[in-house]
């Protein structure tokens, strides 16, 4: 996992000297144990807060309903980008061919959306301790990646097309980018209306955002062709669709990538949350708190606690779970804890 610069402290050394002990505690099931046969010289509790029907199922609900609206906008993108791809070929319009791989792209990139959706039920197995909800990220940085190379290649067909324009025919141009308007818009209300905080189908949204645009433009595109007999207004365009799509593309690839890192998901603030661990009755000191998660809707926490001696462990140990569960809505988490002087680095009262 990903440390931030507060989270990158040096370990204590532990000589060879005892027993190491471990107690793990799961809300889930109290069944669910570990032992250890490790020596170090001091003991640890961690305790795994899961709140989850079963052992271990750190994968966020995959919804039935984002599925089918998936599903369906994938039907729609993949019929219409083969009626795009005869018009544009019969009028010869760039916008509409832009269009067309564009939808095209789309139907790939929604298909992979729906397939992450699918593995997302499955099971965790042995080799794959977490399960598959992290392929919901990893087809949504794909999908950004693709939207990053499609609007590269629509500004590079547009800039050959302004030095060499060609005839294009408006009429069919207008009659097709309206229909692809139409589903477009349907395309993404369907998806528009389910869970925006889940990053898979976000990259759903922002390609079908990509092809409603690129329907606006070639309409567009087509009537000052039709009123004014200027073919260059439909690279123009489709230029300026493609800007808005790498706009949305590089916004899908950073969050992704910011996820895949382990890096802290966004509705966290890590120095507000050790502040806030600090501040528990019994803690003495706070190091090596890490935050990530599977998925930007599923956070998990890891974290060293110093307890005060004149503290109880157990009743500490429950404090920080409490904290992070109710407070932060971290439901996984891993916590140790120490009863020596704090190592160096660590953050105290």
């Amino acid at each position: 996992m990903a440390s931030t610069p507060q989270d990158e402290v040096r370990e204590p050394s532990h000589e060879p000297s005892g027993q190491h002990a471990h107690d793990h505690s799961h809300g889930s099931d109290p069944s669910d144990g570990h032992s250890h046969g490790h020596s170090h010289g001091h003991s640890h509790s961690h305790s795994h807060d899961h709140h989850h029907g079963h052992h271990h199922d750190h994968a966020p609900e995959v919804t039935a309903d984002s599925e089918r609206r998936v599903k369906l906008a994938m039907y729609l993108t993949g019929g219409f980008m083969l009626a795009e791809v005869v018009g544009g070929l019969v009028a010869g319009s760039l916008a509409l061919l832009a269009d067309a791989g564009h939808m095209l792209s789309d139907t790939v990139s929604l298909a992979l959306a729906w397939g992450a959706f699918r593995l997302g039920h499955r099971a965790a197995t042995r080799k794959l301790t977490f399960g598959y909800a992290r392929f919901q990220v990893l087809a949504a940085f794909v999908n950004g990646l693709t939207l990053l190379v499609i609007g590269a290649a629509i500004v590079v067909a547009a800039i050959k097309r302004l030095w060499l324009p060609s005839e294009v025919l408006a009429g069919p141009m207008l009659a097709i980018a309206v229909l692809g308007l139409v589903v477009n818009i349907a395309a993404f209300r369907i998806l528009h209306q389910g869970d925006q905080d889940n990053l898979n189908l976000r990259g759903a949204v922002l390609h079908v955002m990509g092809d409603l645009l690129g329907s606006v433009a070639a309409i567009v595109a087509s009537l000052i062709i039709m009123t004014t007999g200027w073919n260059q207004a439909d690279p123009l365009l489709s230029v300026l669709a493609a800007v808005l799509i790498l706009r949305g593309a590089w916004s899908l690839v950073k969050r992704s990538a910011h996820t895949l890192l382990e890096g802290t998901p966004e509705q966290l603030d890590h120095a507000d949350i050790q502040a806030g661990v600090l501040a528990l009755e019994g803690v003495e000191s706070v190091h090596d708190l890490h935050l990530w998660g599977l998925t930007p809707q599923s956070p998990i926490a890891s974290l060293h606690v110093v307890v005060a001696a004149t503290s109880v462990p157990g009743d500490v140990l429950e404090r920080v779970q409490a904290y992070l569960r109710d407070g932060h809505d971290i439901s996984h988490v891993t916590v140790q804890l120490e009863g020596e002087a704090c190592p160096q680095g660590c953050v105290t009262r």
